[in-house]
């Protein structure tokens, strides 16, 4: 049977989540960090090191298929974190943004002991691919559902060439909730309005209009938003019918390339994860209210 959305929420019914599936992105960030272009060993053993200091501290920790997923398995075993795969393949440039993907044939085959959610990443755009990324999603919900796991579908928007720079982020991001949270996954992980931009009257305002998009829970994940901010805009969305967060960069992109990661970690991203947990357990709508 496939679980409830228990297996990755506290027990309140909110979302704590912390996202370790950064690939070639990750190597990126420590190549801007300073510290060169890392083997494989150096992203696992980082990777690692965050399910390690804060998984204990997650109600979900998600990870994907190539970089440590058996050693992240076997970090969080003994913690209260859902085990979430990474189901995408991606089409990345090197040191480039994610242009297209696809659901990676590897896990979709493979054995999913302690896995109890698959997530899959959709490039949204309006052209000609649209209702191909529609049926994308489609087969990733019903997939997940075959294979008796949740399913956390993850949009993120981008212009086409012909939009240019009069294409409004906002309205896509609601764009794409309509039509693709229609599909009903069990949880939708979307885009933070403005980019976490505004005063706290304007991101409740955009965050109460894309909750009107929704058909089911949904979280908010922590790309291209300024860290100082996401907190803020977590609680906005809360406040507006969100149900937490799974985020990676604002709990740990500074830390990648420091000396001792570890300290590091339980020095600013463990405070940063605890404070934005006391924000979701205060505002946040459970999961089961939805």
């Amino acid at each position: 049977m496939t679980p409830t959305l228990d297996a990755i929420a506290r027990p309140s019914g909110t979302f704590a989540m912390v996202a370790m599936d950064q690939r070639e992105s990750l190597r990126h960030m420590f190549d801007l960090a300073g510290r060169g272009r890392p083997d494989d060993d150096v992203l696992i053993d980082f990777k690692v090191a965050v399910a390690e200091e804060l998984g204990p501290l997650a109600s979900g920790f998600l990870i994907d298929n190539r970089y440590g997923f058996e050693r992240v398995r076997q970090a969080i075993a003994d913690s209260a974190a859902g085990l979430i795969l990474a189901a995408d393949a991606l089409e990345q440039a090197d040191g480039g943004p994610v242009e297209e993907t696809s659901i990676d044939d590897e896990v979709a085959g493979r054995d999913l002991g302690g896995v109890v959610a698959l997530k899959l990443l959709i490039i949204w755009r309006r052209d000609e691919r649209r209702e191909e990324r529609v049926a994308l999603a489609d087969r990733f919900i019903k997939l997940s559902a075959e294979r008796g796991v949740l399913s956390v579908l993850e949009p993120v928007v981008r212009a086409t060439a012909a939009e240019g720079s009069g294409w409004d982020a906002d309205a896509a991001i609601r764009e794409a909730a309509r039509e693709l949270s229609a599909l009903r996954p069990d949880l939708y992980k979307s885009q933070v309005p403005m980019a976490g931009g505004g005063d706290e009257k304007q991101q409740r305002a955009a965050s109460a209009a894309l909750n009107e998009c929704m058909t089911g829970p949904w979280v908010v994940l922590s790309q291209g938003v300024e860290r100082d901010r996401f907190e803020p805009a977590v609680r906005a969305a809360c406040l507006e019918g969100a149900s937490g967060f799974l985020a990676g960069r604002a709990l740990w992109s500074d830390v990648v390339g420091t000396e001792d990661v570890r300290a590091q970690l339980r020095e600013r991203s463990a405070p940063r994860l605890r404070s934005l947990i006391d924000t979701v357990e205060a505002v946040g709508r459970p999961w089961s209210a939805r």
